[in-house]
C-alpha cells in the first residue's frame, strides 16, 4: 500500500496555476515524469503507488493506459499555456513506475512521442526510462533507442539470490550482465540500481552486489538503504519478528564500503546515493528536482512542480483516468511553496549534491554555522574556504552519513 497523498490546499477542478508560477520560469528547466503503475507482482518492500498488470480495467488497465496518460499531457499543455508560462522544450524525461516495460513498447513510443510533438524535446534531451531486468528484451530495447530513448535504469537491487528473495524480487541475477549488454547494444547509457540493508544481507553480500555491479562496465549505479515503509508486506514481517532489521551502524558501514569500491572503480558520488563516472553520466532529471527546476508528473499519485507550486494527482488509476475522462485535472491538492518551507526545501536538496551550495547564498545568520560544520568533519574545508572557486558547503563522507545534522544546522 502506498502512503497517504500529502495535506494541502484543494487543487482547482482545470488545474489552473497562479500567476506566480511564471516568475523566472525562463530560468528554470523543464522537465517531463511519467508515472507506469503496473507491476508483475508488489514486492513486499515496496510502497509506490504501483498495481499489478491485471488487477485495473477500463481507462485505467494496462492497455489503455497511454491514451489516458496523453490525455493529462494535453491538459498540462492547456493549463501551462493558459498560465502564461513561456514554451519550454523538455530537457529531460524519466518514465517511471512501477515497472515502464511492462507497457508495449508502441505504448512507450507513443507516450515519448506525445511529449515531444507538445513540448518538443531540447537538443541533447536525456530521456530515461527505468526496467526490471525481466522485462526487457534485445529488440525492445533498440526500438526504445530508436525512438529517442537515451538512457535505462535496470532494478538491480541485489546480485545475492536470498537477498532477491526477501525482497520479492522476481529476476535471475545472472541476466543482469546480458541486460546491460543489449542496453549498449542498442547505444543506451545504463544504470543499476542497488538496495542495502535488506533483512538478512551480510557486509559480504553486499560487497557481492557492488563487485557485480561494477563487472558489467556501467557508468552509473545508484545506492539507496532500505527504508520499510508502515503498510507495506515487509513491514508487517518485521512488526511480526519474522525479518529483523540491520542497525545504523550495518547502513552506515555499508554506504562506506559502496562509495570506496565505486570511487575505486572511477565513479564518483554527485548525490549522496549517486554515483557516475563522469558528469555526462549523471541523472540529469533528478538533478532538475534537487535543483529545483519545473516538472510536470503524469499519471496516477506523480508530483509537479512549477514556480514554487507543487501538486500531487489522485493515486488510484480508477480515478485518475475518471477525472481526466470527464475533462477535469487529476490533481487531488497542491501547495505553494515560499518562504521558510522554500528556504529549507533548497538547503535540504542542495547540500545533497555534490557541488553543494555557495556559502554566499546561506541566509547570513546561517554562515557563521559553516565553521563548526567543518570542524565536526561534515563539510569539506577547501571546499568551504573557496580553495577551488566561490565558498560552497559541500559534504565529506561523513557529511553524506549525517546531511540532516547540517541541515539543521544551516536553517535557522
Amino acid at each position: 500500500m502506498s502512503p497517504a497523498l500529502p495535506d494541502g490546499d484543494p487543487a482547482p477542478a482545470d488545474g489552473a496555476l497562479p500567476p506566480s508560477a511564471v516568475e523566472g520560469a525562463q530560468d528554470r528547466a523543464f522537465g517531463v515524469y511519467l508515472h507506469v503503475p503496473f507491476c508483475a507482482v508488489r514486492c513486499g518492500y515496496c510502497d509506490f503507488n504501483t498495481y499489478t498488470a491485471t488487477e485495473l480495467g477500463g481507462g485505467a488497465s494496462l492497455a489503455e493506459y497511454a491514451a489516458t496518460a496523453l490525455a493529462e499531457v494535453a491538459l498540462a499543455d492547456r493549463v501551462l499555456r493558459a498560465a502564461g508560462v513561456p514554451p519550454r522544450q523538455g530537457a529531460t524525461v524519466f518514465i517511471g513506475g512501477g515497472t515502464p516495460t511492462l507497457l508495449p513498447v508502441a505504448d512507450l513510443v507513443r507516450l515519448l512521442d506525445g511529449v515531444r510533438t507538445t513540448w518538443g524535446l531540447a537538443p541533447g534531451a536525456e530521456v530515461t526510462t527505468e526496467a526490471n531486468p525481466d522485462s526487457v528484451t534485445p529488440d525492445g530495447l533498440a526500438r526504445l533507442a530508436a525512438a529517442g530513448v537515451t538512457r535505462v535504469s535496470f532494478g538491480m537491487q541485489s546480485a545475492v539470490p536470498h537477498v532477491l528473495r526477501t525482497l520479492e524480487r522476481t529476476h535471475d541475477p545472472d541476466r543482469i550482465p546480458d541486460v546491460v549488454r543489449w542496453a549498449r547494444d542498442a547505444g543506451l547509457r545504463v544504470s543499476l540500481d542497488l538496495i542495502y540493508g535488506t533483512p538478512g544481507e551480510s557486509l559480504d553480500d553486499w560487497r557481492r552486489s557492488l563487485e557485480a555491479a561494477l563487472a558489467t562496465g556501467v557508468d552509473h549505479v545508484s545506492a539507496y538503504a532500505l527504508v520499510v515503509e508502515p503498510g507495506t508486506r515487509m513491514a508487517v514481517q518485521v512488526r511480526r519478528g519474522e525479518l529483523t532489521l540491520p542497525d545504523e551502524d550495518d547502513q552506515a558501514t555499508k554506504y562506506e564500503l559502496a562509495d570506496d569500491l565505486l570511487t575505486a572503480a572511477g565513479l564518483h558520488w554527485y548525490e549522496v546515493s549517486n554515483w557516475a563516472r563522469t558528469p555526462a553520466d549523471a541523472s540529469r532529471h533528478n538533478l532538475g528536482y534537487w535543483r529545483g527546476d519545473d516538472w510536470w508528473g503524469i499519471g496516477p499519485g506523480a508530483h509537479s512542480h512549477v514556480g514554487g507550486v507543487r501538486w500531487w494527482n489522485v493515486k488510484h488509476p480508477r480515478a485518475y483516468a475518471d477525472r481526466l475522462g470527464r475533462g477535469l485535472s487529476p490533481a487531488a491538492g497542491r501547495e505553494v511553496v515560499d518562504g521558510g518551507t522554500a528556504e529549507l526545501e533548497r538547503v535540504m536538496l542542495g547540500v545533497r549534491i555534490a557541488e553543494g551550495l555557495l556559502v554566499d547564498d546561506l541566509p547570513v545568520a546561517a554562515r557563521p554555522a559553516v565553521a563548526g560544520l567543518v570542524a565536526d568533519g561534515l563539510v569539506d574545508p577547501r571546499a568551504a574556504l573557496g580553495g577551488d572557486g566561490p565558498r560552497r558547503v559541500v559534504l565529506t563522507r561523513r557529511g553524506r552519513l549525517l546531511a540532516d545534522a547540517v541541515v539543521r544546522a544551516l536553517v535557522v
